[in-house]
């Protein structure tokens, strides 16, 4: 990490256009890109790391709270996933924000991407009960 600022912060005190590109960076929810670390008074905290071009952010949550967020957000739909409609209108928003390039670039707004992968974890999930059938 760099020299940049590390600012920890509750979700809901966050600027929209910031939770906006969050829910980009993260588009199939936040629980599982949590992370912890020791706060200075040495208790232990989760977070889900951001980062722009002028700071790291910690946004502090739980997991029951990443999951919480997700389900209460209208630009996600019943599966947990960002809805194309927001992915779009994000993606356009933010186009000229160069920390997002990377983020928008990757992503697949046709919704492609999300059969491919449901298609990979089907066939994982296969394989696993292959193996312990032997």
């Amino acid at each position: 990490m760099s020299n940049k600022p590390r600012i920890i912060k509750d979700y809901k005190k966050l600027d929209d256009e910031i939770k906006e590109q969050i829910k980009l960076t993260y588009p199939y929810g936040f629980s599982d890109n949590l992370i912890t670390f020791s706060y200075k008074d040495g208790q232990m905290i989760s977070a889900l790391p951001f980062e722009t071009d002028d700071s790291y952010f910690l946004v502090k949550m739980s997991i029951v709270e990443a999951e919480q967020i997700i389900e209460d957000d209208d630009d996600y739909n019943d599966d947990g996933n960002l809805k194309n409609s927001a992915k779009e209108d994000y993606s356009e928003k933010y186009a000229d924000v160069d920390y997002m390039k990377d983020v928008i670039d990757d992503e697949d707004v046709d919704g492609d991407e999300d059969d491919d992968m449901e298609d990979k974890y089907d066939d994982e999930d296969d394989d696993d009960d292959d193996m312990e059938d032997d």
